[in-house]
């Protein structure tokens, strides 16, 4: 079983400016709870109990969420609205957090290698909270999972998106072994639809290796002068094996203001459900 999870959180956020001035876009609501919260409880229920959170100046309000407000729990206890920290509370009692802090911004392939000292050598997943996921049955890392637990190798997943929005994505290229798995044999960071490999496009959950920190170190720089990713996991591909996955359910992109929106609606609709 995977039991580290690693969130990249060090962004600026500038899409939602002037609200991430000086909050976090992480600890931005999605109705009443903050994304990485959605984050951390999916990776918690696919067993991933020690979480590594690598963050940069401004962002000590992660820290505080998953910590004890010793003022606030002493205004409320004893009274209904205890019942509002109960989400957090189980986070708190059942999961290990760790911090460490990327000092410049070159990248997700460079935030991931920031956080090796949280996470050693050993296989682990890493969920962008930008990306916010509501699978089927189970959860998209829980998904994933399984799937590394048969193959033993990185894992990403995918999504189709059509061509005109390809070049946001990363993209694979590969041949479809079990229904939705994809052995890669490339992959194109941001390409132009023309130049896009496929519509498969790479989404913010992944399950990577511990050899991806060496590979990382060895990766130059690519697109907009950043380490991509996406150049380490082809590497790796080539070395080895990369799995891509089409998760079952669905993704909201929270990095945008009509996605933030279409979640927001989503899962208060999911709360009036439960009354």
């Amino acid at each position: 079983m995977i039991k580290k999870c690693l969130f990249p959180a060090a962004g600026y956020g500038t899409r939602f400016l002037p609200a991430t001035k000086a909050m976090p876009k992480e600890v931005m609501p999605i109705v009443n709870k903050p994304l990485i919260q959605y984050g951390v409880e999916e990776a918690l229920d696919a067993g991933m109990d020690n979480i590594g959170i690598v963050t940069g100046r401004g962002k000590r309000a992660l820290e505080d969420h998953f910590d004890v407000s010793y003022e606030l729990e002493h205004q409320i206890n004893g009274t209904p609205k205890e019942a509002y920290l109960a989400d957090i509370r189980r986070l708190m009692e059942e999961c290990t957090f760790s911090y460490t802090r990327q000092k410049e911004m070159k990248g997700l392939g460079h935030a991931i290698l920031t956080g090796e000292t949280l996470i050693g050598r050993e296989p682990f997943g890493v969920i962008l909270a930008d990306d916010l996921c509501d699978g089927e049955d189970d959860g998209v890392m829980t998904q994933m999972a399984r799937i590394y637990a048969k193959y033993r190798c990185s894992v990403v997943a995918i999504e189709e998106v059509p061509m005109e929005q390809i070049h946001k994505y990363g993209v694979i290229a590969g041949s479809e072994i079990e229904d939705g798995l994809y052995m890669i044999s490339d992959m194109v960071e941001k390409p132009e639809p023309e130049e896009a490999p496929s519509n498969h496009a790479i989404i913010g959950r992944y399950i990577l290796t511990p050899d991806i920190f060496d590979i990382l170190r060895e990766t130059p720089p690519g697109l907009n002068g950043e380490i991509q990713i996406t150049d380490a996991l082809l590497t790796q591909a080539k070395r080895n094996m990369v799995l891509a996955y089409r998760f079952k359910g669905r993704r909201f992109d929270c990095g945008s203001m009509e996605g933030f929106v279409e979640a927001t609606n989503h899962y208060y609709q999911q709360l009036k459900e439960k009354g």
